[in-house]
């Protein structure tokens, strides 16, 4: 039986498309200038008879595109063309052989720093700790405390805590999911889900296909059980290169995706891509694994579908959890493991037995009371402006030739300098002035993106973070 809902979470309004794409017709051909300002919120509504929130969105999904910027207290102002024309980084070639060598040792070295408050910690995708609604949190859990029969002192059902499942399954229809809580299995963060699913689906000489490049940790995790890495060639906007895929299926025992907002590229995958990928390992026998742990930090106006929304036959094995959007440490996760679900909970019994009952309860209850949607709001609209204003300085101020990603959501930025900049040597000049950065080379086994790295974007704007940006562009020239 699926989860009820009211019908008019299901409700889809395109008024705002229409507006939205009449005003960026306006912005690209030149009709309104760069630095131009924009009517306000208000104005638009009453121009086209919309409601208040309706033009907050269509501002949204203009931001989404990169096509206007917002200041605080002044409204919304057309981008200027610095923004604009920032080059794209390009689309990887990482060579088709699977390898299970050791990931490059900065990675152990970069993710030591994590938790340093004495750093500009650029260099870990988590969102800063001012951007998170820790006194709620905190309300929530003496709730939870109080709620819970036994305090909390007892172990959850195997399964998980049933408030939970339940509003996971919930959220799920906004993207087409249709779960119920019964299909989902509760895990201690989305990593341990990655972990759970690896262990039902593979053995040791195993190869596991992934994007390229590919965050750090699941290369680690990937190498540590035995298994083999097959780095399949990533476009910056689409995502994985299907053709390619199609090329190398003989070779692979198991897919891992990310296809809403990868880190570090932060593409979300088109929705005709998730369809056929789906149905092309569906027919190959290849399960999915698909981490969605960034698929609620879009920068536009929709929460994007996931692969699980084309799953016909339980193949995809779907993994989130609130780590990257609401509390990094709770370590609060899921998973819908469609047909793989026995093998799911038995892992668990073996390896974990339960999650812990309070924050889990707690993190229920701020789903089920609307409280995450609207923190989610406010974080989007954090990132996105972020995004921007990175942006922009790194258009002012960093090497000529420098190329960036174009992040639709998520909390990463993938930077591209002339090759003969190397990203390692950065780090370590950086590391004298507090600021760590993430080297392209911890996103890869092969030998690739020695001249990239990647920024989180998960940080409070300030006029210090603008230093300190500007000052790893001055150190980037220095290399040249």
């Amino acid at each position: 039986m699926k989860t009820d809902i009211n019908p008019y979470f299901m409700k889809k309004d395109y008024l705002y498309n229409e507006i939205a794409d009449n005003i960026a017709n306006k912005i690209n051909s030149g009709v309104l200038k760069a630095g131009e300002k924009l009517p306000s919120v208000r104005n638009l509504s009453a121009e086209h008879g919309i409601s208040i929130n309706t033009a907050k969105r269509i501002f949204l999904e203009l931001e989404g595109r990169s096509l206007i910027r917002s200041k605080p207290q002044s409204g919304y102002f057309v981008s200027p063309p610095n923004y604009l024309q920032l080059p794209l980084a390009a689309a990887s070639q990482p060579i088709p052989i699977a390898n299970n060598r050791e990931p490059d040792q900065l990675m152990n070295k970069v993710y030591s720093t994590m938790g340093r408050r004495d750093l500009t910690l650029f260099s870990i995708g988590v969102p800063s700790g001012s951007l998170l609604p820790t006194a709620k949190l905190k309300k929530e859990i003496v709730l939870a405390t109080q709620e819970l029969s036994d305090g909390g002192t007892a172990y959850e059902p195997l399964q998980g805590n049933i408030k939970l499942r339940r509003m996971v399954a919930v959220r799920s229809l906004a993207w087409g999911g249709n779960l119920n809580e019964d299909e989902v299995v509760t895990t201690n963060g989305c990593m341990n889900a990655l972990v759970l699913c690896l262990m039902a689906l593979t053995k040791p000489g195993d190869t596991l296909a992934l994007e390229s490049p590919c965050y750090p940790g699941i290369l680690q995790l990937a190498v540590s059980l035995g298994l083999k890495v097959l780095e399949i060639a990533t476009d910056p906007i689409t995502g994985i290169d299907i053709e390619a895929l199609k090329k190398l299926l003989p070779k692979i025992k198991v897919c891992l995706l990310v296809p809403n907002f990868n880190t570090p590229l932060g593409y979300c995958m088109p929705d005709e891509n998730k369809r056929e990928i789906v149905s092309l390992l569906a027919k190959h026998h290849i399960p999915l694994i698909e981490d969605d742990t960034y698929g609620d930090l879009h920068f536009g106006t929709q929460r994007p579908k996931c692969c699980k929304s084309f799953d016909l036959d339980g193949n995809v094995l779907w993994c989130g959890s609130v780590s990257k959007t609401l509390a990094p440490g709770f370590r609060v996760g899921w998973v819908a493991p469609g047909k793989y679900k026995e093998q799911i909970i038995k892992l668990k019994l073996i390896h974990s037995l339960s999650s812990t009952a309070i924050i889990n309860e707690a993190v229920g209850n701020f789903l089920l009371t609307g409280k995450y949607e609207n923190h989610l709001r406010k974080l989007r609209r954090s990132l996105t402006e972020n995004y921007q204003q990175y942006a922009a300085i790194i258009a002012d101020h960093f090497p000529e030739g420098t190329k960036i990603s174009r992040p639709q959501g998520g909390l990463a930025l993938w930077v591209e300098f002339p090759k003969h900049i190397d990203t390692g040597k950065l780090y370590n000049y950086a590391l004298k002035l507090q600021i760590s950065i993430s080297p392209g080379r911890i996103f890869t086994l092969q030998d690739q993106f020695h001249h990239c790295m990647r920024l989180c974007i998960g940080l409070p704007w300030s006029n210090e973070l603008a230093l300190k940006l500007k000052q790893l562009g001055k150190l980037a020239k220095a290399l040249q």
